[in-house]
């Protein structure tokens, strides 16, 4: 028997154009959020940590160094409208070009839509660079150039360029792209609609997830605020090395450590109570009381650290609840403050933890509880089993495999405890058993303003949290035969 292979037809010429395209809209939306490109930053006195949409969105941004410089006339108001202005026409051309790199994914008549977006995109940021340029030349040919600093940044050119390929390059595919038939509609396919609804979570885990590891770079500088890194502040491991020389830093990393892994090993210990509280929770059969408390369980998550602290001091303080409760029956002398002094302070944190998120907690068991098969119950009530025995033998293993996978999760997070809660209730007397890495990071580099070491500490902390999650998971791939990845 003779087999036919499948006629693969080659790719149309537009489409190699589109990836060029998807790649200079994917450029332009990077200059829009990356200070050092930002193409209006006509004048050194403009905040170096500028970007393109703060430009856009905020006029005091640009004006903010500039009060003596209006107030001595060195340089016009006008020339920040114009700046303003073109800032604002280069965010909108962004904006148009990322709408026409995600209609670039649809079909023939769709693709010609997106070209004309695309066009109009490329000559709103070239009209955007015009005005930018007529605003820098207004201000390198005041009576002061030197105190107003006119510069042409890098940004504006790559971001001229640009603008200049999404013009050519959308006319052109414009002008190849056949018409569309009579009648064809507009459409998107749906492996295409589906990666268009995942984007704008990529792009928030590539912006606060991936882009802070550009700050890693501070490790390996002699950094003060204020100042600029060069090869002049360059100083390699030093700060790496900086951890072991210093026996007081030592001494405070040991401190810091036993208490985060005391208190993740707790939070560990107890990871179990939120499974259990959701089995107990959906065996209320009163529909109204249930609902009410998982609603009374969960609201807590919604306060902030700083209410909770607050609520806390209200019942615990020297003039508290409590406090004056035992007052008034006699059984103290005076008002005792139970947040201070440093007696079980991980056991108090771990209550307050469990308080403010047991219910929250308990929203995916519940959820997972909810799709256990109820012929499961149905059969083991006829074989005689009964509510406690129904939860053991069908509720618990139905839930193990979500609860190891949270569990795994837990475990690479072990070195983060968070920071908040331990900022609010932190005080003299209990700071050397409160205190966890993500606060001692906190007050070493924004307290203490060594930036480059809490940068080495913060990035030792990070990486040996991925150490941790794929040991984790490979003992679980090892010991269970699954594993979250």
């Amino acid at each position: 028997m003779s087999q036919t292979k499948a006629e693969v037809r080659p790719a149309h010429p537009a489409e190699h154009l589109y990836i060029i395209m998807r790649i200079a809209v994917i450029a332009v939306i990077v200059f829009l959020f990356i200070p050092a490109l930002n193409p209006a930053r006509v004048s050194g006195m403009i905040n170096p940590n500028t970007s393109l949409l703060t430009s856009g969105i905020s006029y005091e941004s640009l004006t903010g160094e500039f009060g003596r410089a209006l107030r001595k006339e060195w340089v016009t108001e006008d020339s920040f409208r114009i700046l303003f202005g073109s800032s604002i026409a280069a965010c909108i051309g962004v904006c148009l070009a990322a709408v026409s790199g995600c209609m670039s994914l649809g079909n023939l008549k769709f693709k010609r839509r997106a070209n004309l977006f695309g066009i109009g995109a490329g000559a709103l940021i070239a009209a955007g660079m015009g005005g930018i340029y007529v605003a820098y030349t207004q201000i390198a040919t005041t009576s002061k150039p030197d105190r107003i600093l006119p510069m042409i940044p890098g940004g504006f050119y790559a971001m001229l360029v640009l603008a200049i390929v999404l013009i050519v390059g959308f006319a052109a595919t414009q002008f190849i792209l056949p018409k569309p038939a009579p009648g064809e509609k507009a459409e998107i396919e749906v492996k295409y609609q589906l990666f268009l609804m995942l984007l704008p979570f990529i792009a928030l885990v590539a912006v606060f997830s991936y882009l802070p590891l550009w700050g890693w770079r501070y490790a390996f500088f002699d950094y003060k605020v204020g100042d600029t890194l060069s090869m002049e502040n360059f100083v390699g491991f030093k700060w790496f090395t900086e951890l072991f020389k210093n026996q007081a830093t030592v001494r405070d990393i040991i401190r810091v450590l036993r208490n985060t892994l005391a208190m993740s090993g707790l939070g560990l210990a107890t990871s179990w109570v939120p499974m259990a509280f959701a089995i107990f929770l959906c065996e209320i059969h009163s529909t109204k009381f249930r609902r009410f408390v998982q609603t009374f369980t969960t609201v807590p998550n919604f306060i902030s650290w700083v209410l909770v602290y607050a609520i806390a001091n209200c019942i615990f303080a020297t003039d508290g609840f409590i406090s004056s409760l035992m007052i008034s029956l006699g059984v103290w002398d005076q008002g005792v403050n139970m947040l201070m002094g440093a007696e079980h302070t991980w056991l108090k944190m771990l209550a307050w933890g469990l308080w403010k998120g047991v219910g929250w907690s308990a929203i995916i068991y519940i959820s997972a509880i909810s799709g256990i098969d109820q012929q499961l119950y149905e059969a083991a009530t006829v074989d005689g089993a009964g509510r406690f025995a129904r939860m053991w033998h069908i509720t618990v293993p139905s839930l193990l495999p979500t609860f190891f996978v949270l569990l795994l999760m837990s475990v690479g997070n072990i070195l983060s405890n968070g920071m908040d809660q331990y900022l609010v209730f932190e005080n003299a007397t209990n700071t050397d058993a409160i205190m966890v890495l993500d606060l001692y990071v906190y007050k070493l580099g924004i307290g203490q303003g060594q930036i480059p070491l809490s940068t080495v500490v913060g990035m030792t902390k990070s990486i040996v949290s991925v150490v941790l999650l794929f040991s984790a998971n490979a003992l679980s791939k090892k010991l269970r035969g699954e594993s979250i990845m």
